[in-house]
């Protein structure tokens, strides 16, 4: 497995990963799929020292990804960063997801602009609880019912790593 960053031919597996979590999973909250050109302007969102977006490549496939965005969009919260990680259901249980948060944690550690990354976390998705916390993670909290998806009313849970 090879981790470098993410470049634009990679744009359509990282949309196909991500869309098969949209249809199957509640990993993430969104309901609708995205095309291409949306995840093409999400992927031209990132880059640059404090929102890299890097891919986990196998066998010549992107077997995963993972980035780190804005957290929110005020000027007070440039140095915190949303950190997401997708893996493909292919490539699980591999290390990947350890090995793409790995590598995204050193780089906001070297880049000197970042203090805080955030993960925000489906209550109920207990693979990605275990990993952050084994990552050095801590817990910040749940809100409940924060999301519905596939009829159900979710929990979210925040995790934070001080850098």
């Amino acid at each position: 497995m090879k981790i470098r960053p993410a470049v634009q031919e990679d744009v359509r597996e990282m949309m196909e990963i991500f869309n098969y979590e949209v249809r199957n999973s509640t990993a993430s909250f969104a309901i609708t799929e995205q095309s291409y050109e949306e995840r093409l302007a999400w992927f031209w969102s990132h880059g640059g020292e404090r929102h890299p977006l890097i891919a986990a490549e196998q066998d010549g496939r992107v077997a995963g990804y993972a980035c780190l965005s804005d957290y929110r969009p005020y000027e007070a919260y440039k140095g915190t960063a949303e950190l997401s990680v997708y893996v493909s259901r292919d490539f699980r249980r591999q290390g990947i997801g350890e090995a793409l948060m790995r590598e995204l944690l050193d780089m906001a550690r070297s880049c000197g602009k970042l203090h805080t990354v955030i993960s925000v976390i489906t209550g109920n998705n207990e693979a990605s609880i275990r990993l952050h916390e084994k990552m050095g993670f801590s817990y910040c909290g749940t809100m409940h019912r924060a999301g519905e998806k596939f009829g159900q009313l979710l929990d979210i849970v925040n995790y934070e790593f001080l850098i």
